[in-house]
C-alpha cells in the first residue's frame, strides 16, 4: 500500500510538469512583433525654374508615442523634429489621427503645432498633415500654414489613385494652393507614389515619393 501510495503521489506531482511539455510552443523562426514601428520616405521635387530636392522623413512610433524628424519640409536647408501623441477609433469607419508639437531650425527658426489625420471607410482613404509654423526670430510675416491632403481610392490591393493639394513655402509656384493627382503602388513594405501638380493651370511641378515601413 505504501509503494501504491508513493506511485500515486508522484503521479500527481509529475501532472503539471506534462501538462507544460505539451503546451504549443512558437516555431523557433517566429518572432514577436516589436513594439516599435518605423517608416522612412523620401518626396522628390521636380520644380518647373526652381530648385530640384528631396525632402526625406523618418517616424518611429511606440504604443502613442510619435516620434518624426524631416528635412527640406518647411524650407530648403531647413529640418525640424517632432514629438506627438497616436489616437485612433472606429472599424467600418475607421480614424486614425495624431497630435505633434515641433521645432524647426537652419534658415528657418520656428515652433509648430502640428497633426495627421487618416479617414478610411472602405477602399476609399483621406489623408491629411499640416502644421502652423510661428516664426521665433521676431518676424511675424514668416509665420504660415502648410497643409499636404489627398484623398485616395485602392481598385487592388496594391493600387491607389486619387487626387491630391498641398499649400507650401518650400517653392513658389502662382498657385497658393497646388491641385494634382496621384497614383500609387504598394508592394510588401514598399509603396511608390507619383504626383502631378498643377496640369492645366501652369507648368506641372511632379513629386515622387519612396517609403519603407519596418
Amino acid at each position: 500500500m505504501k509503494s501504491a501510495g508513493r506511485l500515486a503521489l508522484a503521479a500527481l506531482l509529475l501532472l503539471p510538469a506534462a501538462a507544460r511539455a505539451q503546451e504549443p510552443h512558437p516555431p523557433p523562426h517566429v518572432e514577436e512583433k516589436s513594439e516599435w514601428e518605423f517608416n522612412a520616405s523620401v518626396y522628390g521635387y521636380f520644380v518647373p525654374q526652381d530648385r530640384d530636392y528631396g525632402q526625406p522623413t523618418v517616424t518611429a512610433d511606440h504604443g502613442g508615442l510619435h516620434l518624426e524628424a524631416r528635412y527640406n519640409y518647411e524650407g530648403i536647408d531647413t529640418g525640424s523634429t517632432w514629438v506627438g501623441w497616436n489616437f485612433g477609433f472606429g472599424e467600418k469607419l475607421r480614424i486614425d489621427g495624431t497630435l505633434m508639437a515641433g521645432g524647426v531650425f537652419g534658415n528657418m527658426r520656428a515652433v509648430a503645432p502640428g497633426y495627421h489625420l487618416t479617414v478610411t471607410l472602405g477602399n476609399f482613404e483621406l489623408y491629411s498633415e499640416g502644421e502652423y509654423v510661428f516664426d521665433t526670430t521676431g518676424n511675424p510675416s514668416n509665420n504660415f500654414f502648410y497643409n499636404w491632403t489627398q484623398l485616395g481610392y485602392s481598385p487592388l490591393e496594391w493600387l491607389t489613385v486619387g487626387l491630391a493639394s498641398q499649400k507650401t513655402k518650400a517653392y513658389q509656384t502662382d498657385l497658393d494652393i497646388q491641385r494634382g493627382v496621384f497614383v500609387g503602388f504598394t508592394y510588401g513594405s514598399w509603396s511608390l507614389s507619383v504626383y502631378v501638380f498643377n496640369f492645366g493651370w501652369e507648368s506641372p511641378t511632379v513629386v515622387s515619393a519612396l517609403a519603407f515601413s519596418f
